[in-house]
């Protein structure tokens, strides 16, 4: 069990920014494109355009979960870096006011208003604007936005989550493709669920029924879709 260099356990929130953007990645790849896939199949088409779809859910899906991302996490980091700017300038103009500030803040937290004091004051000598960024924005250097590493990461986990359904596409014959596609990704959403709740320090059987539930109701009604405007059409 991994432990820091101070010898504390690390906590499961830490993990909680890159769980959730690889979690709902491939969740999205398998949920999505096996929908995609098991709604075509249903319209009663050959195996080509049966694989046709799933090859386009992946693509499209991927690139689209890396543009959303990029683009989520590029605003998110503009916003970021135009409240420092900001805080520089008020800082800068008004040096005492952002030192009345740090004070408070410490004191709502629980500290006796002189050590509050003077933890403001040191922590302003060393670095103001780092002190205001942290504990008054909640903008950590932890946790620093990177859009294109968040784009890249949201493309690879749609790719690596979606080539489940696709592949099960492929390899089923045409008369099973609904089944052998609805199986494999049902099972790959239980097991999802099952291995995030597990580095989360959530509940693992909670966590693969409730993604299940969602998959299994989602493949329904695609389905449903597909046969409808399959007969109709």
């Amino acid at each position: 069990m991994s432990r820091s260099k101070t010898g504390h356990k690390p906590h499961n929130i830490q993990k909680i920014g890159w769980l959730r953007a690889a979690v709902l990645g491939a969740n999205d790849g398998i949920l999505s494109t096996s929908s995609l896939i098991v709604g075509v199949a249903a319209a009663s088409p050959g195996k080509s355009a049966i694989l046709l779809a799933g090859f386009a859910g992946l693509a499209a899906g991927a690139m689209s979960m890396a543009a959303g991302e990029y683009v989520s996490v590029s605003s998110q980091s503009d916003t970021e870096q135009a409240d420092l700017e900001t805080e520089k300038q008020e800082l800068k103009d008004n040096p005492k006011t952002g030192l009345d500030e740090l004070t408070q803040i410490y004191v709502d937290r629980g500290l006796e208003h002189s050590l509050a004091r003077n933890v403001a004051t040191q922590l302003t000598a060393h670095d103001g604007l780092a002190a205001h960024a942290r504990d008054e924005l909640g903008i950590s250097e932890s946790i620093v936005p990177r859009p294109v590493q968040a784009a890249l990461a949201s493309a690879a986990s749609f790719s690596i989550g979606a080539t489940v359904p696709v592949a099960a596409a492929l390899a089923a014959p045409a008369s099973i493709v609904i089944a052998a596609v609805s199986a494999s990704s049902l099972a790959s959403l239980a097991l999802l669920g099952a291995l995030s709740a597990e580095a989360g320090g959530a509940s693992k059987l909670k966590a693969a029924i409730r993604v299940t539930f969602w998959g299994a109701l989602a493949m329904a009604v695609t389905a449903g879709i597909g046969k409808v405007f399959g007969t109709v059409v």
